[in-house]
């Protein structure tokens, strides 16, 4: 077993985990990155200003900084690879690459101020300018990489590109776990050209760790509240949750499947025709399993979708047609508050409702309010990034719970069991 995490005690949101234990990684706390030049596969993939194209919320870039500070402390140097957006696939209306819109770039100002050095960039990820700029790093430098999405060999795994980028740096740290559930070029091919010289992270670690505690390690109660539109994106972790949770909540357009297949009128709300017949297998899994699934009573429905909508507070046995239902009602919101306050575990993925629109927000912030609470009560919270952490952070609630995860789509494979890519692929040279 790997000695504790030092970096925890960086992130007040990781200090249930100060004391414990991570699985059998190797991080690099178990690395001197004296006189040595570290690769790092970072998640600078950050929201832009349309107009200005700065930085909006720098949350992902902040996470790495306790990974990079401890390898300049150590007198070594670091050479950071991400991507941001997907420039081959959003190409401009002449079909060319908006390289403007895409270059990271845009993120080396925030970048430089929160490490609080000058960071260098470079204009490629690969090439000779790319290659000269990390030889001549000295310790204590930073260096940028541009895009690696600008080239179509990073999606798709290419072993040479990857070897090109493996020339950057002496040792590989793998420190995006966004992006671990993805076997590309840098974030998982790579790792056979550093056998021995690869590692984990802080904010692979803590992810790692804080979900290990949620899947292995719950105390009860322990709930899940699952919400976002459909039913399918979460086929996979509602069937696995149902093996280890005591309460399930399920909000969001979701629901209104689940309300259908049993029957009830949902009006225009939004359905999956062909997933009724699973939502009952569902729930038929979860009783004989002894978990309670939670549907919301009642919902906010509106008559179009948009924020200047009529709306209305209604049952959801009798929703009428032309009405949608676009939140969690006033009856649902004391109801699954109630569940959420008595648990000792809460993962929570997926909003309750259309929260950008304020009129349909409510559900959301409430069960935001309810978890921040159970977490000042002692419970353990994680938050499972996306849509979650961005509700989250909207009501400021992201230093009132437990852990907010930096990957959506990661953690979801993650808790669906799966196998990810980016961590196996550390653990395979350890």
């Amino acid at each position: 077993m790997p000695p504790l995490l030092h970096g925890f005690g960086l992130c007040p949101n990781s200090l249930h985990l100060q004391h414990q234990k991570l699985p059998d990684m190797i991080t690099v706390d178990q690395f001197n990155f004296a006189g040595k030049r570290a690769l790092i596969r970072v998640d600078f993939n950050v929201p832009l200003d349309k107009k200005t194209l700065e930085v909006t919320d720098d949350a992902r870039i902040r996470a790495t900084v306790p990974t990079i500070q401890k390898i300049l402390n150590d007198g070594g140097s670091c050479v950071l690879m991400s991507h941001l957006g997907r420039p081959l696939k959003k190409l401009k209306e002449d079909g060319s690459v908006d390289f403007e819109k895409h270059t990271l770039k845009n993120a080396l100002s925030t970048c430089s101020a929160l490490l609080g050095v000058d960071v260098k960039f470079a204009g490629d990820c690969i090439g000779a300018e790319a290659a000269e700029m990390a030889a001549a790093l000295k310790p204590g430098e930073v260096l940028l990489l541009d895009n690696l999405r600008f080239y179509k060999e990073e999606e798709k795994g290419d072993e040479a590109f990857a070897e090109k980028l493996s020339k950057l740096g002496d040792i590989w740290v793998n420190d995006a776990f966004g992006t671990a559930h993805r076997a590309h070029a840098s974030t998982a091919v790579i790792a056979k050209f550093f056998p021995g010289n690869s590692c984990f992270g802080y904010v692979m670690a803590k992810e790692v760790a804080n979900a290990e505690k949620v899947m292995k390690n719950a105390e009860r109660p322990f709930t899940a509240i699952t919400g976002g539109a459909k039913v399918s994106d979460k086929l996979l972790i509602l069937e696995n949750l149902i093996e280890k949770v005591d309460h399930i909540i399920i909000g969001g357009g979701m629901a209104y499947t689940f309300l259908k297949a049993q029957g009830f009128e949902i009006g225009s709300s939004l359905c999956e025709d062909d997933r009724l017949e699973l939502c009952l297998e569902l729930l038929k899994k979860a009783e004989a399993k002894g978990v309670k699934m939670h549907l919301p009573i009642d919902s906010v429905v509106a008559d179009a979708f948009s924020n200047e909508a009529n709306f209305k507070n209604c049952d959801n046995q009798h929703i009428e047609q032309g009405w949608m239902g676009l939140d969690i009602g006033e009856k649902a919101i004391e109801q699954f508050a109630d569940v959420v306050r008595n648990s000792k575990t809460i993962l929570w993925n997926g909003p309750m409702g259309v929260f950008e629109m304020s009129h349909f927000e409510n559900g959301t912030k409430a069960i935001a309010v309810a978890v921040a609470e159970a977490t000042k009560n002692g419970a353990f919270s994680l938050i499972g990034g996306g849509d979650s952490a961005a509700a989250v952070a909207k009501f400021g609630f992201e230093d009132q719970v437990s852990y907010v995860s930096t990957g959506g789509g990661a953690l979801l494979e993650y808790f669906e069991g799966k196998t990810l890519p980016g961590i196996a692929a550390v653990l395979s040279q350890e």
